[in-house]
């Protein structure tokens, strides 16, 4: 019987890395890797396209049941007003549910064989893998975060000031955090790797460290 695959589970707030981080990791083990904002922010640009109000808990779950490759593909799904709109159908308890089979699923049966999975999102490790071997709750500073978030902004042409990028944030920070259904919060066995102060290239090898400590055959 071929071994379960590795389940990385990597969560933590907007802009703490996770991304970067998620994709690097996945890469380096040679893990599927599934970004489960996307689907949120999905379902987001959808309502948006069509005019509907994110807010709308019953037509948003009609939409997320509904969601197709092409909705994943679609252009826009990083800009800011798709952001806040996904943090709003997130809150959505059957938005949540229509979409967690379709995590659970990639977890179970990894795009081409793969030996592991890489999943980053906001509650990977608490409700959607709560049996992954390596969960790993990525945070930094409200303050760095949208330093982060304002200078992604600007590489992209977008106008923007800090100090709106940084009240955007917190407010998305409140509603992840506050929400009845999978608050944002790590695990109680997670790692939890503060990025503040690190680069790219530390968080990476200190997740990575973690990861194959993790893994590391059992000679018992």
């Amino acid at each position: 019987m071929a071994d379960a695959p590795v389940v990385v589970a990597l969560d933590g707030p907007a802009a703490a890395g996770k991304g970067t981080l998620g994709r690097r990791l996945a890469a380096h083990f040679g893990y599927a890797y599934l970004d489960s904002g996307l689907l949120y922010r999905a379902v987001g640009r959808r309502m948006l396209s069509d005019g509907s109000d994110p807010a709308d808990a019953v037509e948003a779950a009609r939409v997320a049941v509904a969601l197709g490759k092409s909705d994943l593909n679609a252009t826009g799904l990083r800009e800011d007003r798709v952001a806040n709109a996904a943090t709003i159908v997130a809150a959505h308890p059957s938005v949540r549910q229509a979409l967690v089979g379709y995590q659970r699923g990639f977890a179970a049966r990894p795009p081409g064989g793969a030996a592991g999975v890489v999943i980053d999102g906001r509650d990977i490790g608490t409700v959607i893998c709560p049996d992954a071997q390596c969960k790993i709750f990525v945070d930094a500073s409200v303050e760095v975060r949208a330093g982060r978030r304002l200078k992604e902004l600007q590489d992209r042409g977008v106008e923007s000031i800090y100090s709106r990028v940084l009240r955007d944030m917190e407010a998305r920070d409140a509603r992840d955090r506050d929400r009845p259904i999978a608050p944002l919060a790590p695990a109680e066995d997670a790692f939890e790797l503060v990025t503040t102060d690190l680069d790219a290239d530390a968080a990476f090898e200190l997740a990575a460290a973690f990861i194959s400590a993790r893994n590391k055959p059992d000679k018992s």
